[in-house]
């Protein structure tokens, strides 16, 4: 199924379409509070969208460096070229420990590689511990979004997936006890954790640090009880020097939540005596995404889900309409260069306004790369057959004064003569379901320009030197 006819499952419940929407606009307008009260905010996503393309302009050796200082703190780091790389290692250090229960911090990469069903299939308990990804987990869902998982959910779902999940009384739909019958649940999960796995934020070459951001403090209490600690880490996550990390964490929250900072920003160089770490670096398609000169700059999101709150496509069909890891307008860029024909609608599910471009805290081109990728699959012939050729109808079209002056004129009587239930909201016209369109002019601009008194021409006066 492609993007629209997912998003046509979503919109069947309006109340929860239009509840969606206004949901996540709330957050874009929390995300511009935040913004106006840093004077500087405009000089930050600079200056970090520079530090952004000076890495990926480096980014081997950067690496290089970032894995040297790792080791230097007794950290194993561990390359996977791929998703299959990526799980199998996991696998085999959980092994290693003897362990069969593992506790998760939120990690998009490790949504990315399906890390949850391959170690459960392999006999590994995992819980994943962020309120939001557990709601889901429950559900056997994946998440809608980057930053709000569960944002398609209304506190009713979740109380009936409590109730089955949880044993919490039917019907039950406070927010407050449904937090407390979770935390409760998650305590006993965090104690009997024998392997921590997080995400990484940020990673600091110069130092061999990982930075997560979180603001429940899952990942610190799933880390710091756990013998082991397992940071799935994609190699775009780089930063060459911790100086450089408070510029993208005053841009993280402020653009995520619209808060100054996230409530934890925790650090881990090194594991604790007696303890370990390993960091899995992760390329899974980021270098051929890096190799193509017009995408490259998307690999420099932080994941913010700024681009997706603000996005009116994104908003009103759902972050499971993709069918990616990462949805809304960033995630139609990435999607592509993973799978270029199963995902070669989710370009074509934006309006190219540019919204998402404004509001992206590193300066990523979005709408533009959204564009490119149209051409890019048009070339490729990774587009139905319809569109492809009803595009190239409507390009000669549109190239031809003679040709468009004649469709105009055709339309314009089409318009008038034929009966309403044909020009409008039909079966064959969706887009006229919610529209009206208004009544046609008698004549088009064109036309009635041509009709006005053209101005005198004065002749040009030439000058004369004295």
């Amino acid at each position: 199924m492609n993007h629209a006819i997912r998003a046509d499952k979503f919109l069947l419940d309006a109340d929860r379409t239009t509840w969606h929407d206004e949901t996540l606009w709330f957050v874009r307008e929390k995300r511009d509070r935040a913004v106006y009260a840093v004077p500087e905010f405009q000089e930050l996503r600079e200056l970090a969208s520079q530090i952004k393309d000076h890495t990926l302009s480096q980014l081997d050796l950067y690496l290089q460096e970032f894995e040297a200082a790792a080791q230097a703190n007794g950290v194993h780091v561990h390359w996977a070229a791929d998703a299959a790389e990526h799980n199998a290692i996991i696998l085999d250090i959980v092994r290693q420990q003897g362990a069969t229960r593992v506790v998760k911090s939120k990690s998009m990469l490790t949504e990315e590689c399906h890390l949850n069903p391959y170690l459960i299939k392999h006999g590994i308990e995992v819980v994943d511990t962020d309120l939001g990804e557990r709601i889901i987990q429950f559900r056997d869902e994946a998440p809608s979004h980057i930053v709000l998982p569960a944002i398609h959910l209304k506190k009713e779902d979740v109380g009936d997936t409590f109730h089955t999940h949880l044993g919490t009384e039917k019907g039950e739909s406070d927010p407050q006890r449904l937090t407390e019958a979770a935390r409760q649940h998650l305590r006993a999960k965090f104690l009997a954790g024998q392997v921590a796995i997080s995400g990484v934020n940020f990673a600091v070459a110069e130092t061999g640090a990982v930075v997560v951001c979180t603001n429940e403090g899952n990942a610190d209490l799933g880390v710091n009880l756990a013998k082991v600690h397992i940071a799935a880490m994609g190699i775009e996550k780089l930063i060459p020097r911790l100086s450089d990390l408070g510029v993208f964490t005053r841009l993280l929250a402020r653009s995520a939540t619209g808060q100054p900072v996230t409530t934890y920003t925790s650090h881990f160089t090194k594991p604790a005596p007696g303890r370990e770490m390993h960091i899995v670096i992760v390329d899974n398609g980021r270098t051929q995404q890096l190799g193509r000169p017009d995408f490259r700059a998307s690999l420099k999101c932080i994941r913010c889900g700024a681009c997706m709150n603000t996005c009116p496509v994104y908003r009103r069909s759902g972050g499971h309409s993709y069918d990616f890891t990462v949805p809304g307008p960033i995630g139609a860029i990435l999607s592509p260069n993973i799978d270029m024909k199963k995902h070669s609608s989710l370009p074509f599910a934006s309006t190219l306004c540019g919204s998402c471009t404004d509001v992206c805290p590193v300066k990523i081109d979005i709408h533009t790369q959204l564009y490119k990728w149209r051409q890019v699959l048009g070339e490729a012939n990774e587009i139905p057959a319809a569109k492809k050729w009803s595009m190239k109808f409507m390009g000669r079209l549109l190239a031809s004064p003679k040709a468009f002056t004649l469709s105009g004129q055709f339309a314009r009587k089409a318009l008038r003569l034929l009966p309403h239930g044909l020009t409008h909201a039909n079966a064959f016209n969706a887009w006229a379901v919610a529209r009206e369109l208004p009544e046609p002019p008698k004549q088009s601009f064109r036309e009635w320009y041509q009709q006005q008194p053209q101005p005198v021409q004065q002749p040009a006066q030439s000058k004369v030197k004295a």
